[in-house]
């Protein structure tokens, strides 16, 4: 099973490039004098914020700690498993449940808990008050806590840690990378200018592209093979 998943993580490469190429692409056309909205703006500030705030400040550990093991165990949960038990300390913590699977082991790396608890927040808000006047404020939180989530996902990759080890580094890396970097072309397009026809189009391109790309040096390798031996 460990090397299913070991070429499965190699066949995720290709599409972790497309997808890169793609993202890059979209803001590369982004318009930030036009094309951005105050929303835009307050997330993008509220972004940077927390990357000031982490580079500056102790890092809220604890507070992190506490969103990994919830998040394994609200996935957990909505799996069908059950939480048998849950610590939670600033050195690190651990959850328990009655079973497990990629998803639920992986889930903190590609959820953002506190960005969706904060969307969670601000659609039940909406519903009952007018929240317009608010919304770049909304947008700068959001920013803030996916900044929160991709600096301390990419904190946790530099340590040794079961979740990755337990379906390998390559599988559980090029999952982790392209989950996010797919969610970043979706902040883009909400945010900004580009449509989701605009992302989908150049997502089936690139995915076109890298996959011909690869064929042609199949190819070459598949003749120099022949040319040798």
């Amino acid at each position: 099973m460990r090397f299913i998943k070991f070429l499965i993580g190699l066949l995720l490469v290709p599409l972790c490039v497309a997808a890169t190429r793609a993202v890059f692409k979209l803001v590369l056309d982004l318009k930030p004098l036009a094309g951005f909205t105050t929303s835009a703006w307050g997330f993008v500030i509220g972004f940077a914020f927390f990357v000031i705030l982490y580079l500056a400040l102790p890092a809220p550990m604890k507070t992190y700690v506490l969103a990994h093991e919830l998040t394994h165990a609200l996935w957990g949960v909505a799996m069908g498993a059950r939480v048998k038990h849950m610590q939670v300390k600033s050195s690190g913590g651990s959850v328990t449940l009655t079973k497990s699977n990629v998803l639920i082991t992986l889930a903190p790396y590609i959820f953002p808990l506190y960005t969706v608890l904060l969307l969670i927040a601000y659609l039940a808000c909406n519903h009952f008050f007018d929240v317009r006047a608010y919304r770049p404020l909304w947008y700068g939180l959001l920013g803030l806590t996916w900044a929160f989530h991709l600096v301390f996902t990419l904190h946790a990759l530099r340590q040794r840690q079961p979740d990755i080890l337990e379906h390998g580094r390559v599988f559980s890396w090029t999952l982790i990378y392209l989950i996010n970097m797919l969610t970043l072309g979706i902040w883009i397009c909400v945010l900004a200018s580009p449509s989701w026809r605009d992302f989908g189009g150049r997502l089936l391109n690139e995915f076109t592209w890298v996959y011909e790309e690869y064929a042609a040096i199949m190819d070459v390798l598949r003749h120099a093979f022949h040319l040798i031996f």
